[in-house]
């Protein structure tokens, strides 16, 4: 077939994240490569999915990007220094020019297979202690210290890089694969400083069980054993630059998040779930007055709606009046402080409902009224559902715990902590509300924080009662 009946790098670079599939590319030897499914698609730099080369099966990373050839170069090179430090890879098919412009990278297509990343999904709410967990997490382990122990470090290390396949581990993504000092071991500064990027993915509370997943390190890299106070200062940076990073992306356009942005508008919402609210975020106010109102006063209107077969819940920003609104044009919304902390929420594993979209009405800089949509909780709150004569029964004792105790470790304070912003729901309580939530970064601000929430908590129920005198007891101190 002739060149210009395939699909050339020019025509991918516009077609941006939903090409039209499948489609063809010619390889520089003249073979022609059929793309059948997009896993990953980085509009107008590179694409991933699953292909077909001569009948067989084949992982595709089209490079089509302004840079594409220095792009597919570093990816090769990655995973050549991989095959050569003896590190499992998927095997390499092919690595050319397209005829048409930009670059292919074929290695084999694993099948079945799974990132660590959806393993770890399964497992992530389970205990620290859980011996199934630990199990998961250690070849992934082992292999970071053959990496180090290889003179090689992966600067994009997460476990979405991992891949399982017939009871191996394999590393992916060559693109990232750094030479270091190659064939001799990495120095241990920088052998740590890599660590500190897996380490700094896994819940706080695994901090009590690094003694057991470092030995799985040190069976790859060899008898060596990081300094720990390095470790944990190096996790605790790498912690806050995630979190910044994670923070920043929910504003703006990216994988995650499907961003538009207008001089009378701002609309951010979940990509995964763009398609399907996309009529609601048109129209929000029609949804609201369609929906069930939970409550309509002046700043603030919620309403209940059923979105296909799911329950969420809008919640407008009102502006009440002139002075109102002039005091609120120059500020970031409640809307979008609400939604930001409901993402560091959810990063840091505090529970609160998922939030799912933001809007906010704009002229130029200036902001106006503001919309949010979250998932719906059912449960009940704190206020309906314990009894103030009685202590709290095991289960919502112990989630109950396990929320403070994660607050107060990350120095998060909520502002308003009323029992009927903690809503329990299936084995969880739930943290609602998030007009006034701030993470404080120095103790001495988190403290007097503390200090009024834990008053307002305990304020919910009679001085003398029982749960009451429980909490007082069981809380973080003031």
């Amino acid at each position: 077939m002739a060149l210009d009946a395939l699909t050339l790098a020019s025509t991918l670079q516009t077609a941006g994240r939903h090409p039209a599939l499948p489609f063809r590319v010619a390889l520089a030897d003249g073979r022609q490569l059929e793309m059948l499914r997009l896993f990953r698609v980085l509009p107008g730099k590179r694409l991933v999915g699953e292909a077909e080369l001569a009948g067989n099966r084949v992982l595709a990373k089209l490079f089509i990007g302004r840079r594409s050839e220095q792009r597919w170069r570093q990816e090769r090179a990655g995973l050549e220094a991989l095959v050569f430090a003896g590190l499992p890879t998927p095997a390499l098919v092919a690595a050319m020019p397209m005829a048409g412009g930009g670059h292919a990278l074929l290695t084999d297509f694993l099948d079945p297979a799974e990132s660590l990343a959806e393993c770890w999904s399964r497992v992530a709410g389970r205990t620290a202690a859980d011996d199934e967990t630990l199990s998961l997490l250690a070849p992934a382990f082992t292999l970071v210290g053959r990496l180090h122990a290889a003179g090689l470090v992966q600067d994009d290390l997460h476990l979405a890089n991992f891949l399982r396949h017939n009871g191996r581990l394999l590393v992916i993504d060559g693109d990232a694969v750094r030479v270091v000092s190659q064939p001799q071991a990495m120095p241990m500064a920088d052998a740590c400083a890599n660590l500190a990027v897996l380490l700094a993915q896994l819940p706080v509370e695994w901090e009590d069980r690094w003694a057991a997943l470092l030995p799985a390190y040190r069976a790859g890299a060899g008898e060596v054993s990081p300094d720990l106070p390095a470790l944990r200062s190096q996790v605790a940076r790498v912690r806050a630059w995630r979190l910044r990073d994670f923070l920043a992306k929910t504003v703006r356009d990216c994988t995650l998040f499907a961003v538009e942005q207008s001089f009378t508008r701002f609309s951010a919402v979940l990509r995964q779930d763009a398609e399907v609210l996309a009529p609601l975020l048109d129209a929000p106010d029609c949804a609201i007055s369609a929906g069930l109102t939970l409550k309509d006063g002046g700043t603030c209107t919620v309403s209940r709606v059923l979105v296909g077969d799911r329950m969420l819940l809008i919640k407008r920003y009102n502006l009440k009046g002139v002075s109102h609104a002039l005091g609120r044009l120059w500020r970031p919304s409640r809307a979008w402080h609400s939604w930001q902390e409901g993402h560091r929420l959810q990063f840091l594993g505090i529970p609160t409902p998922a939030p799912l979209a933001l809007i906010e009405e704009r002229c130029g800089p200036l902001r106006r009224r503001a919309w949010l949509v979250c998932e719906y909780c059912p449960g009940p709150n704190l206020l309906m559902h314990l009894s103030p004569d009685q202590v709290p029964p095991a289960e919502e004792a112990r989630a109950m715990l396990n929320l403070f105790e994660s607050m107060h470790r990350q120095r998060i304070s909520h502002g308003d902590l009323k029992a009927t912003n903690l809503l329990w729901d299936a084995g969880r309580i739930l943290l609602i509300d998030l007009d006034a939530v701030v993470q404080h970064r120095l103790p001495g601000a988190h403290t007097r924080a503390w200090r009024r929430d834990r008053a307002r908590l305990l304020r919910n129920w009679p001085a003398a009662s029982i749960l009451r005198h429980w909490l007082d007891d069981h809380l973080p101190a003031a």
